[in-house]
C-alpha cells in the first residue's frame, strides 16, 4: 500500500509538471512562430510597396527557359535585368520596417500577360543565380495564391495594370532562429522533466510520510486492539463451554459461543491484513504451481456449491507457476472462490481458470449473479468491510467484508493486481500476477 501510495504522488506530480512545461514550451514556440510570420509577412509587404520602378520594362518578350545542362548558356538569359529599378526607403513605416527590408535578401520579376518571365532584378539576391531565381518565380506562379511559401522562401504576387510582379524575400535565417528556438525549448523541457522526475522520485518519500505515518499508527492500532481483544474472547468462550457443560442445549449459551466465535474469526483476519499490508511482510517465496494449487483449493468448494444446487467449473493449466508465499497464495484462491460460491445467483454457475498471458499468470474467477453491480460497486469490492448490499444484511453474507481486502493485500505483496467487473451479467474477479521466469 506504501509503495502504491509513493508511485501514484510519482505520476501525478510528474504528469502535472510535464503538462505545464509542455504547455508553456508549446505556447512560447507558437507564439514566436506566430510573431515571426507577421513580421515576415509585413516585411515583404513593405518591400512589394515601397521598391516599384520607376520605369516601365518595355519588353513583352518571356526569358527563355534555362538552358539544358551541358549546353551553353543563353547569354539573352543572364544580360537580361529589371531596368530603372530604385527604392523608396522613405515609404517605410517605421525604423524597424526600414531595417529589415535593408538586411534582407529578396528579388523580383515581371511577368507579362501570357504570364511568362519578362524581367528580373536580383540586385538584393547576389547569392542567388537567375535560373534558380526563375525556377522559384515559376513555382510562386504555380502555387496559385497571392502569397505563401516556397520553402524557406515567402512570395508575394502583385498584380499591376497588365502585368504582374512577383516579389520573393529570403527567410532561411529568420525560420532558422525559429527551428533553433523549437529544438533549444525541446531539450530543455524535456530535461526539466527528467530532472523534476528525480527530484519528485527523492522527495516522494517525505511528501507522503504523513500519510505513510497515519497509516502505520492505524495498522499499528489494530493490531494492538486484536491482541487485547484476544484475552477477553479466549476467557468468554471458555466460560461458556463451562456453562454449556452444566446447562446443556442452552440457546443463549449456543447463541454467545457463536458471536464469540465470529469474534475471533475477525481478530484474527484484521491482524493477518495488518501484517500483510506492512512494508516488508514475512514471506516465504519458492516456486508455486499455481495451476495445481487452484483445483486443490476449488476442490472442497466445488462441493460446497454442488450442495446449494450451483454448478462450479475448474479449468487450469497445471505447467503454470508463479514465484511467491504458498500459503497466502492459497488464502487468495481459497478467498475468491468462496466469494464465488457465496454470491452466486441460486441455480447459478461459477468458473475458475488459471492461464498465462504473455508474461502473467492470470486468475480468472466468475459466477453469474441476481443484480448486475455498478462500476462503482466493483471498484469498492476490495476496500474494508464493503458490502455492496447496502444494508449490509447477513442473511446471505457470512462474512465481515474483509476478505477480498485481504485477497487484495496478497496480490499487491506478489507484484500482482486485482480487479473486478461484470461481463454479461457475470462477476468476474481477476488477478494478475507475474509468471516465474525460466
Amino acid at each position: 500500500m506504501i509503495r502504491q501510495l509513493q508511485k501514484r504522488f510519482i505520476r501525478i506530480a510528474v504528469l502535472a509538471l510535464t503538462v505545464a512545461m509542455v504547455l508553456v514550451v508549446c505556447i512560447v514556440n507558437l507564439a514566436n512562430w506566430i510573431s515571426v510570420r507577421a513580421e515576415l509577412a509585413d516585411t515583404l509587404a513593405s518591400l512589394s510597396e515601397n521598391t516599384l520602378p520607376s520605369v516601365s520594362v518595355p519588353s513583352e518578350s518571356p526569358l527563355p527557359e534555362p538552358p539544358v545542362p551541358g549546353t551553353e548558356p543563353d547569354s539573352r538569359f543572364t544580360s537580361r535585368r529589371e531596368p530603372g529599378f530604385r527604392n523608396e526607403w522613405g515609404g517605410f513605416r517605421s525604423r524597424h520596417a526600414r531595417n529589415m527590408a535593408s538586411e534582407t535578401n529578396w528579388f523580383s520579376a515581371w511577368i507579362n500577360s501570357g504570364k511568362e518571365i519578362s524581367g528580373l532584378n536580383l540586385e538584393n539576391m547576389p547569392v542567388l543565380d537567375e535560373d534558380s531565381a526563375a525556377d522559384l518565380v515559376r513555382q510562386a506562379l504555380a502555387a496559385g495564391r497571392d502569397s505563401g511559401y516556397i520553402g524557406d522562401y515567402l512570395f508575394r504576387v502583385q498584380e499591376l495594370e497588365n502585368r504582374s510582379r512577383v516579389v520573393i524575400m529570403d527567410c532561411e535565417t529568420r525560420l532558422a532562429s525559429v527551428r533553433t528556438l523549437a529544438l533549444i525549448s525541446g531539450i530543455a523541457c524535456l530535461g526539466g522533466i527528467l530532472l523534476a522526475l528525480l527530484i519528485v522520485i527523492l522527495a516522494s518519500r517525505k511528501a507522503v510520510e504523513p500519510t505513510i505515518r497515519n497509516m502505520e499508527q492505524q495498522k499499528e492500532f489494530i493490531t494492538n486492539a486484536s491482541h487485547e481483544l484476544k484475552t477477553p474472547l479466549t476467557v468468554i468462550s471458555t466460560n461458556m463451554e463451562l456453562l454449556n457443560m452444566e446447562t446443556p442445549d442452552n440457546p443463549w449459551v449456543r447463541s454467545t459461543q457463536k458471536q464469540t466465535s465470529a469474534l475471533r474469526r475477525l481478530v484474527d483476519e484484521l491482524v493477518y491484513l495488518s501484517r500483510m499490508e506492512e512494508e516488508h511482510p514475512a514471506l516465504t517465496m519458492e516456486t508455486v504451481a499455481i495451476g495445481s494449487l487452484l483445483e486443490e483449493t476449488a476442490e472442497p468448494f466445488t462441493a460446497m456449491a454442488e450442495f446449494s444446487g450451483k454448478e462450479m467449473t475448474v479449468r487450469a493449466d497445471p505447467s503454470l507457476n508463479v514465484t511467491g508465499d504458498r500459503a497466502s497464495l492459497q488464502r487468495l484462491l481459497s478467498t475468491l472462490c468462496d466469494n464465488a460460491v457465496k454470491y452466486a445467483s441460486e441455480n447459478g454457475s461459477i468458473l475458475a481458470e488459471a492461464f498465462r498471458d504473455s508474461r502473467n499468470a492470470v486468475l480468472r474467477i466468475s459466477n453469474t449473479v441476481d443484480t448486475p453491480l455498478t462500476k462503482e460497486q466493483c471498484d469498492q469490492m476490495f476496500l474494508r468491510f464493503y458490502r455492496a448490499d447496502p444494508s449490509r444484511s447477513k442473511e446471505k453474507q457470512s462474512g465481515f467484508g474483509i476478505g477480498l481486502s485481504i485477497a487484495a493485500a496478497i496480490a499487491e505483496k506478489h507484484g500482482g493486481t486485482i480487479h473486478a467487473a461484470m461481463e454479461d451479467s457475470r462477476l468476474v474477479l481477476t488477478c494478475t500476477l507475474p509468471r516465474e521466469k525460466p
